[in-house]
Order: structure tokens, then sequence, then C-alpha cells
């Protein structure tokens, strides 16, 4: 990568709105006393003790001009993003509830037909939730709950010494104008929820300890987020990167994939991880290698440059008691 590219990914992540915008979690958390209980806060889902194992619960909402847009897509989100959060910890996925206003039934219809679509494509049923069809426009959160094992994947448990693992799936394209890259509205539903099943398999077989799932904050805000909750620092090498054929890495690194996962991974087992994912057609290489320190770090070419150092300008403010030193 020339130098011109390299400054401009720089300056484009520092003033990335989507990287802002996680700030409001650390925000809302801490009014609300979050961050003092005894079950971390700042992962993809609530992880609540059950058992041999324990529930996962989450809640996604979208952003009014997305609903406004493309209400059937933002429906099919509302399935498809909760159900990447249950599989980023480890989980499987048992039911969702939606909450939907809109401005008459005839609003609605584009949005529950989403809602109703994905959720048989996924195999996974809406039990309920709450509608207002006399709203003056239209909104849409839909929450979910799910279940793992004893070995959950975390935000709060890399390493130094992990390497950085990308997973995700290339076979798609952008549904413009946002930067959401989907590849899954004409998947075969089987093949959905077996690359969804990939995730709890190496929970369960102790392959990773940490992940999350590439979310609005895109590829780089993601591992900012990671590498905070864990307290380590994350080198992110962009000559690594791989974006989907046509796809320009300015943009595949600010993208909201429908398929995509960044995971901590201990050396040795990269290759069998990496091998999970191909054997599914699925996209996986090392992207990066976390270290001791609070930065995250982009480097191509033997350039590097600083993002953000969690240090002098905390992102969630969910880091844990004490960081890796």
């Amino acid at each position: 990568m020339d130098d011109a590219a390299f400054d401009a990914i720089v300056a484009a992540l520092r003033a990335s709105r989507g990287m802002a915008a996680k700030a409001d979690i650390g925000r809302v958390a801490e009014r609300l006393g979050l961050a003092k209980t005894e079950i971390p806060v700042g992962d993809d889902c609530a992880a609540i003790p059950d058992g041999e194992g324990h529930l996962l619960f989450a809640i996604e909402g979208f952003m009014n001009e997305f609903v406004a847009a493309d209400p059937w897509f933002a429906g099919w989100c509302g399935v498809m993003v909760n159900l990447s959060d249950i599989a980023a910890m480890g989980g499987r996925p048992v039911a969702v509830v939606d909450a939907v206003w809109a401005d008459g039934e005839a609003a609605a219809a584009p949005l529950l037909a989403g809602l109703g679509a994905a959720a048989l494509a996924y195999g996974v049923p809406i039990v309920g939730g709450h509608s207002n069809l006399r709203n003056a426009q239209g909104q849409l959160a839909v929450a979910i709950l799910g279940r793992a094992g004893r070995r959950l994947l975390t935000s709060f448990d890399a390493r130094p010494g992990d390497a950085l693992v990308i997973a995700a799936d290339h076979r798609g394209s952008y549904r413009e104008p946002f930067d959401n890259y989907q590849a899954a509205i004409e998947a075969p539903p089987q093949r959905l929820r077996g690359d969804l099943a990939v995730l709890p398999e190496i929970a369960e077989r102790g392959l990773a300890r940490a992940a999350k799932d590439i979310s609005q904050g895109g590829l780089v805000g993601t591992a900012a987020m990671l590498a905070e909750s864990s307290g380590v620092s994350i080198d992110i090498d962009l000559d690594a990167i791989a974006p989907p054929p046509g796809v320009e890495l300015a943009r595949w690194l600010k993208t909201f994939p429908s398929y995509g996962y960044l995971i901590a991974v201990d050396p040795a087992d990269v290759d069998g991880v990496c091998a999970l994912f191909r054997a599914r057609d699925l996209h996986a290489a090392k992207i990066g290698q976390i270290r001791a320190g609070s930065c995250i770090t982009l480097t191509s070419s033997g350039r590097s440059a600083q993002i953000r150092d969690f240090e002098q300008d905390r992102l969630m403010g969910l880091r844990p008691q004490t960081a890796f030193a």
C-alpha cells in the first residue's frame, strides 16, 4: 500500500462516526451502574450462568433512517444481527422477540415480512414482542435469547501473544447506499445455519477464548472494542486483509458484514480455526497480533499509525480491573 492510501485510511478511521458511537455504550452503562456489577458488561450478549452453561441475552435497535430507507432489509437484519451476537459468544439461538412501531399496517408490512423471512431462513422462532401501528415513523428493535455451554467466547479474554483472525463471508454485495455487505438473503437456509454453528464449535473445542462480531464500527472499530475490553493492544496488518472481490480496502474496513467475526486465537490453533471456516467456503485469515498495551495500531509496508490509545482516550471505558502489562 502506498503512503497516500495508508494516510487516507488512517485519517478516515480516526474520524469514524461508527467507532465514536461506541462510546455511547460506556456512558449508558455508567449511568445505570452496570460497570460495577459482577457480570462483565460490554460483550455481544449478556451472559447469565445457568446450570451447566449460560443463557445469552441481547438486543439490537436500528437507526430510523435505515428503517425508513430499507424496511424489509431492516426487518431481516433484526434477526440476523442478533443471531450473530449469539454466535460471537459461542452460543446457539433459542428465540427472538421484536418491537415494531409504524405509521399504519401498510407501513409495518415490509418490516414484518423481513423479520419473518429471516426467522424462517435461520430456523429461529419469533415468539412475541410489542407493536404500535399508530406511530409517526417506523422504528425497530429486536431481542434474542440463546444458550451456550461452560466455555464462552468473550470480549474480555484476548491475551498478549494471541493472533487476530478474521472470518467473513465474501459471497455477497453491498445493500446500497449503506455500508452493509449482505451475503445471506440469497443463501440456502442450511448454509446460513451451518455457518453460524462454526463459532460455538470453536468455543466448545476450546480453540479460542475471545471473539466479537464485526458491527457498525467496522473491522477496526470492533477490534478497538475487543482490545479495550480485554486490556490489550491490537496491531492490524492492512496488507493481510483481503476484501471481497471488487471491494476497496477503505470501504471494507468500515463495512458491517452480514457474517464477519474477529477471533483471538493462540498461534498454535490459527490453522485449525481457519480450516473450520474455509471448509464452508468462508474467508478466514490471520490479520493481526495481540500484545500488551492499550492501543489500536495499523501497519502496512513497514509503516504504522496509532488509531487510539485507550489510556488517553477511552472508547467504552469498560475495561477489566487489571490490564496486561
